[in-house]
């Protein structure tokens, strides 16, 4: 995640489109950060997956978080885990904004002894059934999980010298207690990812690659080597949204980027997004935003109050 010059959110991503971590220090992979939703356009995060852990505490308000098309609605105080390369993105709920802390943690972190990465976290990683783990106030282990991420939060906000070493100490701390709550184990039955889900990184990732040029429904599912209907089944289950929606609203998310962060005029950027028409990119992009590119563009040149 990086902020452009209008402060909007955007996500860069590598060869295979998982997602580069903008880490404070690139030998400490650990990235600490409060937001809003509102810090994105259109209040919700790209679908993107990455190698850390990723930690999400919501502070105020609510969100959608989904996780290879599992929907789960996070209240004030939950938290959530969502482990290493599962497909995911959180989105406003009825619109409203939501300030949340977000943690992302490589299992590098945890210990450098082989023995305990062996004993303790490459298990977890492996395990194809354990795609997320969702706190709440209400369960013991939610209250300690909150509490813990609090302090990391703290830790950040505060920056006392060393202060990564006690943030990776909590998060070990914290991994040592859902062991023995017995919760990391869970679902090592199933050992391979779903075959409908590999086939929705493969379109997505196409996408991602070439989203500048004409895509049509039959070229996404050719890059999933499946029939039309069953790619557009397959976008409903994990992502809620056709084939076309999804390309449309990736487009849009790259062309606020380049509104942000570049002096294209909005012909060239509806044009470097894949929109052949302006009319309809200016429509489009109306009806996802609430304002028209140049109104969006103008936001930069209005100093903040």
């Amino acid at each position: 995640l990086q902020k452009g010059n209008n402060d909007m959110l955007v996500i860069e991503r590598m060869q295979d489109f998982s997602e580069i971590i903008p880490y404070e220090q690139k030998e400490i992979p650990l990235y600490i950060r409060t937001a809003h939703l509102s810090d994105y356009p259109g209040m919700s995060a790209p679908c993107h997956w990455h190698e850390d852990l990723e930690w999400i505490l919501i502070l105020e308000g609510s969100m959608y978080y989904d996780i290879n098309g599992k929907r789960l609605l996070l209240q004030e105080h939950d938290a959530l885990m969502v482990n290493a390369r599962q497909m995911h993105f959180g989105s406003s709920n009825q619109k409203k904004d939501c300030r949340f802390a977000c943690v992302l943690f490589h299992p590098s972190l945890f210990c450098s002894n082989p023995a305990l990465l062996q004993h303790y976290v490459t298990p977890v990683l492996k395990n194809c059934g354990l795609e997320y783990l969702h706190f709440c106030l209400k369960q013991e282990l939610g209250r300690e999980t909150e509490k813990i991420l609090s302090e990391i939060v703290s830790l950040k906000e505060r920056a006392p010298f060393g202060y990564e070493l006690e943030a990776a100490a909590w998060m070990q701390l914290l991994w040592s207690r859902l062991w023995q709550a017995g919760i990391l184990a869970s679902g090592q039955d199933r050992q391979e990812m779903p075959d409908d889900l590999k086939i929705q990184k493969d379109m997505v990732s196409f996408l991602y690659a070439h989203y500048a040029e004409k895509i049509t429904l039959d070229d996404i599912a050719a890059a999933g080597n499946v029939s039309r209907s069953k790619c557009c089944r397959i976008f409903k289950n994990y992502l809620q949204q056709s084939p076309v929606d999804f390309l449309n609203a990736c487009r849009l998310k790259v062309s606020c980027r380049l509104l942000d962060t570049t002096d294209q005029t909005v012909t060239e950027i509806a044009l470097a997004c894949g929109f052949n028409h302006l009319s309809y990119f200016s429509k489009s992009f109306c009806a996802a935003y609430g304002c028209t590119p140049r109104e969006y563009r103008r936001r930069r040149l209005i100093p903040s109050s």
